[in-house]
């Protein structure tokens, strides 16, 4: 779990003779130190929708100190209505981010929404936490690495999309070493970003579908990776803008292509140890029974958390699909779980951690780490057995998002894992898919690709 840095010197008593502590920078100290001039106290809704205020620097202190106010009904879905008391982000100074990429002076910082004092429990980023602590309670930290995969497009002046590259035409793409070397200067833009703020990139690729690419960057603790998945889609988004294209997270743009998803590759440590790795695993994966326990939990609560991992209607088009120009959908159907196979729900590329596989590019990663978290806990806590490797013993995974919206409203561990911090989440957060479902299916012409195309 990331440490707020602004809470380093109220810790410990220090013993008598000991040197005082270092007291670590303030925002505002922080800011100018990287020649930051604005800041963008940022937060996000149960949709992932980044909202922000731009604070200039010489606010930086009550910013931190005070926080910044919305009218939360304005924000979007974040459970309040227009009567209701402002929202306040409050600044977490873990989440600082410089990005003189975007703009010369221009930096974030990771907010947590309070209302009336206490952090508010719709917000998406406060879910996670509550989630992380109920974890570290049991001795047990997650760790988490994320695929971010988008799509660089362009609107043509008929109103198409088309990728940004009109020659990525080739039938298999992936990895396709011209297609890299046309985009050098975005990837490298958004590599050199990655690295310079310490996320340690490590490839960038030309994805399965024509236009689709994915970017890694090394694994932290699960908020901190959430502050950086959310921040990524920021700086891609940004940036492409900047040479004339639009990135777009969206699960399924091309009906007869690769959707793009978003694996989570998950891990248990305590007090520094990795609690996965276990050289004596008869099922010879390499992994501990804790790990197969977790492992269990996510494979049983799988229809439950698809409403998280898959949010919009547009991502049962990707679950759904059966062929692609590519001749692979790499989108599982079936809560399966196995070794270095991408066909399965979960795959175990190693003996350190799992790779989660059910998620798509519209879901909001606080949530689905979350929901991944407590469908894991609950595994361990009921000493879930996750069957033999590639065994079809669960039903098939929702197959629109209504029935995904159903599973969630049935499945009491995933909706107390929405729940974690207050009441009312889960059932908020269900009627507002209900309602995108509904709205998809009253509606005609290009309504998909103007909701989704740079929604997430």
């Amino acid at each position: 779990m990331a440490t707020d840095t602004s809470t380093l010197a109220r810790s410990e008593p220090v013993p008598a003779g000991s040197p005082a502590p270092a007291v670590a920078p303030s925002l505002a100290e922080r800011a100018r130190a990287d020649g930051v001039r604005f800041l963008l106290a940022l937060f996000v809704d149960l949709t992932g929708k980044p909202c922000a205020k731009l604070v200039p620097v010489e606010a930086a202190d009550g910013l931190q100190h005070e926080g910044v106010g919305f009218a939360g009904y304005a924000v979007g879905a974040i459970g309040q209505q227009p009567c209701d008391p402002d929202l306040i982000a409050v600044p977490d100074l873990a989440g600082y981010t410089p990005l003189p990429w975007v703009r010369e002076g221009l930096a974030l910082v990771h907010c947590d929404p309070h209302v009336e004092g206490r952090p508010w429990q719709f917000a998406p980023r406060v879910i996670l936490k509550k989630l992380l602590a109920e974890a570290k309670a049991r001795q047990l930290e997650l760790f988490a690495g994320a695929e971010v995969e988008y799509f660089l497009v362009r609107r043509g002046a008929d109103g198409t999309l088309a990728p940004a590259d009109s020659l990525d035409v080739e039938a298999r793409p992936c990895y396709d070493a011209r297609g890299l070397t046309r985009m050098y200067d975005h990837l490298t833009g958004i590599s050199a970003a990655m690295n310079a703020l310490g996320w340690g990139n490590y490839a960038n690729d030309h994805e399965d579908a024509n236009g689709q690419f994915e970017q890694n960057f090394a694994y932290a603790d699960a908020l901190t990776t959430a502050d950086r998945v959310i921040t990524a889609r920021y700086l891609i988004s940004v940036l492409a803008e900047q040479r004339g294209m639009t990135a777009t997270f969206m699960p399924k743009p091309f009906a007869d292509r690769t959707g793009s998803g978003m694996h989570l590759h998950l891990s248990l440590w305590s007090d520094g140890s990795p609690r996965f790795p276990d050289a004596t695993d008869a099922r010879g994966f390499g992994l501990s029974e804790l790990a197969y326990r977790f492992l269990g939990g996510i494979l049983d609560h799988a229809p439950g958390m698809q409403a998280v991992l898959a949010p919009t209607v547009n991502s049962y088009k990707r679950t759904g699909a059966t062929s692609t120009r590519s001749g692979a959908t790499w989108s599982p159907r079936r809560a399966t779980y196995g070794g270095n196979d991408r066909t399965h729900y979960v795959r175990i590329p190693d003996h350190h951690r799992i790779e989660l596989r059910g998620g798509d590019g519209s879901a909001n990663p606080y949530l689905a780490l979350a929901a991944a978290l407590a469908a894991g806990l609950d595994g361990i806590a009921r000493e879930t057995d996750p069957g033999a490797p590639g065994a079809v013993v669960r039903p098939e995974l929702p197959p629109t998002l209504l029935h995904a919206v159903e599973a969630l409203a049935a499945d009491p561990v995933v909706t107390a894992g929405l729940d974690a911090a207050g009441p009312g989440v889960a059932e908020y957060f269900a009627s507002l898919k209900r309602e995108e479902f509904f709205d998809w299916h009253a509606t005609v012409g290009s309504w998909e690709h103007d909701r989704y195309l740079t929604a997430f």
